[in-house]
This record gives structure tokens, sequence and C-alpha cells, in this order.
């Protein structure tokens, strides 16, 4: 019997949209492609949501990738709020599943800085029962170690547990820690897929 819903953050209950906020920035297409592969579409990127760098090194790490680029790059750095925003649906969605008597809690890959500039899209967290961010164990999906620390931070019981995210692979890494998972797509599929675990 499912207890708890577990979710990930990024396209599940916030968008996020780097393209956009590239855009808002003024950024030709050259450099949004320079500054996007700098970034948000480097390897450097996942490393950031792990965060065992701070935030200076960290965007020393980005301005390295194109160093003639260090200004663009700084100033999405500044301005990454700009490519998230949470969902009409999201925190309505959290508070109904607690209020039917359900344990809500997040998993989610997301950098310390980023969540240091993103609190308004991530009001829902004051709803939730708990969370673990990637930022604070160091860890980030799909490594089976931050499964494991969700479980055994809470108490949870894997069996009792079903997983939200987008990506495959962190699905199928949370289905090797014995987790009930829904591979995202839209929140209305979701809803579906979640009447198959008896979660209405």
């Amino acid at each position: 019997m499912i207890k708890n819903i577990i979710f990930d953050v990024g396209m599940v209950l916030v968008n996020w949209d780097p393209h956009a906020a590239f855009q808002e920035l003024g950024f030709d297409e050259k450099t949004e492609e320079a500054v996007g592969n700098a970034t948000v579409y480097s390897d450097a990127w996942n490393e950031s949501d792990r965060s065992v760098l701070d935030a200076e090194e960290q965007l020393a790490v980005f301005v390295q990738n194109a160093p003639e680029y260090e200004k663009e790059i700084c100033l999405f750095w500044e301005n990454v709020a700009r490519a998230i925003y949470q969902y009409d649906y999201s925190r309505a969605w959290i508070r109904e599943l607690k209020q039917k008597g359900y344990h809500v809690y997040i998993l989610s890959n997301y950098g310390k800085w980023t969540y240091e500039h993103t609190a308004e899209a991530l009001s829902f967290l004051s709803d939730v029962d708990g969370q673990v961010f990637s930022f604070e164990v160091h860890q980030i999906k799909p490594e089976p170690e931050i499964y494991r620390t969700l479980l055994d931070k809470f108490n949870l019981v894997a069996d009792e547990c079903v997983f939200l995210d987008d990506r495959r692979e962190n699905i199928e890494a949370a289905e090797t820690q014995g987790i009930h998972t829904v591979l995202f797509t839209t929140y209305q599929d979701a809803l579906e897929k979640l009447k198959t675990y008896g979660v209405m």
C-alpha cells in the first residue's frame, strides 16, 4: 500500500526553461548556444547540482568552458531564476495528497545557488513532509545513494513509496531500490498512473 509520494522538482512541479531565460536576457542565437553549452547543457551543470564547489568556483568552471562569453555567462548565473517557475497545479496537488493522508517528499537534483535564487518557485516546500536536494547531500540522481539517503532520512519503506520523475534513468534507478515509480509526462497522465497504485 502506497503511503508516500515522492516528487522530482524540475519539469514535474516547476518548469525549467533556460531558453526563455536566454531570450529574456537578450541573447542572440549564437550567444545562447555558447552560454547554454558552457552551462546548462554541460556536464558541469550536473556537478553544480551536486554543489561540491561553492558558487564562485562553479561559475569559474562555466566561464572556463567559454571564456569569451564570460559577461553573458555571469549574467545568466545571476538571473537563473528567470528559467524556473512553478506550475499552476503543483501546490494544490501536494495539498490535496496531504489532505488524503499521504506523506509527500521531494527528491531533486538542484544546485545550491539555484535553490537560493528560486524560493518563490519552490513555495510548495512549506507543504511537504521532507526533502532531499542534491546540493544538501552532494549526491545526484540517478546515483543509487541518493535514493537510500531519502529512505533512510525519513525512515521510509521503499515498497510504500511511489516516485514521480520526468527522466527515465532516474525512474529506473529508483526501481532498483524497490521504489514504485511513475514516469512523469503531464499532470493529467500522472494522476491516471497514480490510480494504478491506488492513489486517488
